[in-house]
């Protein structure tokens, strides 16, 4: 006789977006966003002098139904940057915070996102009602976020936390993975907050000593969660990962995945969102990819309307298996402008690698980047596994068609025809060189091009960390390819 599985529970953060809004079911949760856009519109029109003018055609009575949010205009990352002061809806002394965010853009100017202390509030309460779902009372939560600074991540957190009655373990990034680990192993905690290839770093280096690390459940955040790490820190770990979408556009908060693990349930009653065309801009359907926008709805400082994130992704299908009502955004796979064509046809991601590579039992990270010889495309990927640290060979891998690497060596396939190429490698890095160039070639998203021998793979590891390989820096495919071949 079969048992039947225990029902899924449903998330707390249902519960706290409805009481937020003032709504027992759906359609209640839907009439307080009209009327807070309506809101929103009005204070932005009247206190934001950058919005004066960019919502000067709008009047807030014209907007009859959510779906008119789409005849409001988008705010983008430039605007921040440009306007900065502009958007404020508050005088400089009422601000307790300023975030600022190095840029990316074409100004040259960073971007600065200023807060209240009413909007750092609902950043705390978010927080300790968005970590019921996988802490609670009694819990030792390790928070690797910045926590140092007053109104930063990690102390925002540990005071959700602290009201969620459990006990926060402000740490940091981790600099020092093995002292992460002393850490987590000595204040016994059972659940763990951070960054998803610095928790990907201490999973694999604990397991590689032996140390006995069982956690309850982590929480991945600040950067797109790749599948393939999850199943690695859980595998590690024996715990659940959950996967969290915030920015600091949103208040550093947007959504986190329940028990079914079905998407990130939205933090609804603060934010509007909105899936779009990125080259239109007209909305998407519930199950097509694009580009992620929101609006803020109940922002006091710098309230922002149908910004821009920059983010892909989707709105599920269907409602949650947990029985919630909130609506479910997908996994954020990465960035609109980290789509990168390939001459042999397709287009590939940062995510598409992330899953090819942090499949690989020694990856703990990897920096690529695309170039052009002729007519072929280049992708050059460099390989951070564990001990890169210390000093070691380095050596690489070429190929193209779907070459891998062979042993002593490495093999470059042109039209048919094989290459060798000899370099000194050490035998571990020689196999993980080896299963990494199967990896690629073998991965959907670069199939077509290698099997047109429109791409050569190079693929090293490291000797020494690179800026940045420790996971406090953002991850990106650097495509520095021709404008016309890009």
């Amino acid at each position: 006789m079969s048992v039947a599985a225990p029902a899924l529970r449903r998330t707390p953060l249902e519960s706290w977006v409805f009481a937020r809004a003032g709504a027992s079911d759906r359609e209640g949760l839907r009439r307080h966003q009209l009327r807070a856009l309506r809101e929103t519109v009005a204070r932005a029109r009247e206190r934001s002098e950058f919005y004066a003018d960019r919502l000067a055609a709008v009047r807030p009575g014209d907007i009859a139904s959510l779906d008119d949010v789409a005849r409001l205009p988008f705010t983008t990352a430039d605007d921040i940057r440009r306007e900065g002061m502009r958007l404020l809806c508050v005088s400089p002394s009422e601000v307790a915070r300023i975030v600022t965010l190095p840029t990316s853009g074409t100004t040259g100017e960073p971007k600065r996102i200023h807060f209240s202390a009413a909007d750092q509030e609902l950043t705390i309460d978010f927080f300790h009602h968005g970590m019921a779902v996988l802490a609670g009372p009694g819990d030792c939560v390790l928070i690797l976020l910045p926590g140092e600074r007053p109104g930063s991540v990690g102390e925002l957190l540990a005071q959700g936390l602290d009201r969620l009655g459990a006990t926060p373990l402000p740490y940091g990034p981790v600099r020092d993975v093995d002292d992460a680990l002393d850490t987590l192993q000595r204040e016994r905690a059972s659940v763990v907050v951070g960054i998803p290839v610095q928790v990907l770093s201490l999973a694999r280096r604990g397991l590689s000593q032996g140390r006995e690390l069982r956690l309850r459940s982590v929480l991945l955040s600040t950067d797109h969660l790749p599948r393939a790490v999850a199943s690695a820190v859980e595998g590690a770990w024996g715990c659940r990962v959950f996967d969290h979408y915030g920015t600091t556009e949103t208040g550093l908060g947007g959504g986190v995945e329940c028990d079914a693990h079905a998407g990130l349930h939205l933090r609804e009653a603060d934010l509007l969102f909105e899936v779009v065309d990125p080259r239109s801009g007209a909305a998407l359907p519930p199950g097509h990819e694009g580009e992620v926008v929101f609006t803020t709805l109940t922002r006091e400082a710098m309230p922002l309307i149908r910004y821009r994130t920059g983010d892909m992704g989707r709105f599920v299908t269907g409602p949650c298996p947990c029985g919630s009502s909130l609506r479910l955004l997908a996994g954020v796979r990465g960035r609109i402008g980290g789509i990168a064509g390939l001459a042999g046809g397709g287009s590939v991601t940062l995510a598409d690698l992330d899953e090819a590579l942090f499949a690989l039992d020694d990856v703990l990270d990897f920096r690529a980047r695309l170039a052009a010889e002729g007519e072929v495309d280049v992708l050059a990927v460099e390989l951070a596994r564990e001990g890169c640290g210390w000093p070691a060979r380095h050596g690489t891998a070429a190929g193209r068609g779907g070459a891998a690497a062979r042993r002593g060596g490495t093999a470059a396939r042109r039209g048919g025809g094989a290459q060798r190429h000899t370099a000194a490698l050490a035998g571990d890095d020689a196999a993980l060189v080896e299963s990494a160039m199967a990896a690629l070639a073998g991965s959907v998203a670069l199939r077509p091009a290698c099997a047109a021998g429109r791409l050569r793979l190079v693929v090293s590891v490291a000797q020494r960390p690179w800026p940045g390989s420790d996971g406090t820096a953002k991850r990106r495919l650097l495509d520095e390819r021709p404008r016309e071949r890009s």
